[in-house]
C-alpha cells in the first residue's frame, strides 16, 4: 500500500455519524449486488444532516437490462431520491448507482467524464462495504481518482506554487468545464474546510503518479516534460469540450429515469418556498406531465398575501 492510499484509507473509514451510516447500509440491502456505499459531499463535510445527503452505491454489475441497461452503462450513474427513518429522524439523500467497474476506469481518467475523479478527490467516506475485498476496490479507486486529479492539476496549476494553488486550477477548470449551477468560486469553498489535507495530499498524489517534482518549504514545483504537458494539455481540452454535452445529456435521461423525481421536487419545493407539495400516484409516475401544474400552484402561492 503507498503513502497516498494508506491516508485515504484512514480517510474513507473516519466516523460519520449513526443516522448517515444507517442509511447507507439501507441503501445496501436495498441495491442488489451492493458491494460498497460511499458518503460525500457538503453535509459529510458540515455535519447537517438537514439538507440532502450524497451517496454513491457502487455494484457488482450493472443492474438493469434493455434500453434502461445501456443507458445505465454508458450516460451512469442511476440516480434515485431516498427518504430513510433513521435514529435522527427522517433524512434524506441522492443516490447515485453504478458498477465498480465502471467507477474505477472513470477515476483513472480513461474516460471523458471529470466528474468521478473531480469529486472523490475530495473527503468521503466508505460507510459500508460487503467485505474487506470490496473496500480494498473502493480504496484503490479513490487512490486512482486522487492521482488523476493531481496529475491534471500539475499540468492546469501554476508552474510552481503552493498546493492550493494547483488545486484551485483544477476545481475551477472543471466547474467550468461541466454543467454546473455553482460557479467557479466553489472551488474556495471546498479548500478552505481542510487546508492541511489538500496540501498534504498533492505531494502523495504526484509521488504515486512517479512525478518528479522540487520541494521548498510549501512551494512546489513539477518537473513535467513537454510531451506528457501536450499530451495531457490535449487530453483536458477533450474533457473541457465534453463535459457540458455529457452533463446534459445525463439531465436529459435522468428527466425519465429519476426514481422519486416527484418526491425529491416536493420536498425541494416546499424546503425552499414553504408550499406543501402532494405527491399523487400519478405525479409519483409522471413528473414531467405534472410539473405545469405544479408550477401554476407555486406562482399562485408566491401571490398569495
Amino acid at each position: 500500500m503507498t503513502s497516498l492510499e494508506a491516508m485515504l484509507k484512514k480517510e474513507l473509514a473516519a466516523k460519520v455519524t449513526p443516522a448517515a451510516r444507517q442509511f447507507a447500509e439501507t441503501l445496501a440491502a436495498a441495491q442488489p449486488g451492493a458491494l460498497a456505499v460511499i458518503y460525500y459531499g457538503s453535509t459529510l463535510r458540515t455535519g447537517d444532516l438537514s439538507g440532502l445527503l450524497d451517496f454513491y452505491v457502487l455494484t457488482a454489475q450493472p443492474h438493469r437490462t434493455g434500453v434502461r441497461g445501456a443507458l445505465e452503462r454508458r450516460l451512469w450513474p442511476e440516480v434515485s431520491y431516498r427518504e430513510v427513518e433513521t435514529v435522527a429522524g427522517t433524512l434524506r439523500a441522492k443516490a447515485s448507482t453504478m458498477p465498480l467497474s465502471v467507477f474505477r476506469r472513470a477515476a483513472e481518467g480513461r474516460t471523458l467524464d471529470t466528474t468521478i475523479w473531480a469529486r472523490f478527490v475530495q473527503p468521503a467516506g466508505l460507510v459500508w462495504s460487503r467485505d474487506a475485498h470490496a473496500r480494498d476496490e473502493v480504496i484503490a479507486a479513490v487512490a486512482a481518482a486522487v492521482r488523476t486529479a493531481g496529475a491534471y492539476a500539475a499540468v492546469l496549476g501554476p508552474e510552481r506554487g503552493v498546493a492550493l494553488e494547483y488545486w484551485r486550477a483544477l476545481f475551477r477548470q472543471t466547474y467550468q468545464a461541466e454543467f454546473r449551477v455553482e460557479t467557479a468560486s466553489r472551488a474556495d469553498e471546498i479548500l478552505k474546510v481542510a487546508p492541511a489535507r489538500w496540501s498534504a495530499l498533492l505531494p502523495l498524489a504526484w509521488t504515486a503518479q512517479g512525478f518528479v517534482f522540487e520541494r521548498n518549504g510549501d512551494d512546489l514545483r513539477p518537473a513535467l516534460n513537454d510531451e506528457f504537458r501536450r499530451t495531457m494539455l490535449a487530453r483536458w481540452r477533450a474533457r473541457r469540450r465534453s463535459g457540458k454535452p455529457l452533463n446534459l445529456a445525463r439531465l436529459a435521461k435522468a428527466a425519465f429515469t429519476f426514481d422519486g423525481a416527484a418526491r425529491y421536487a416536493a420536498w425541494k419545493i416546499e424546503r425552499h418556498t414553504g408550499m406543501p407539495v402532494e405527491v399523487t400516484p400519478f405525479r409519483e409516475r409522471h413528473p414531467i406531465l405534472a410539473s405545469p401544474i405544479v408550477l401554476w400552484q407555486l406562482s399562485r402561492w408566491k401571490r398569495k398575501p
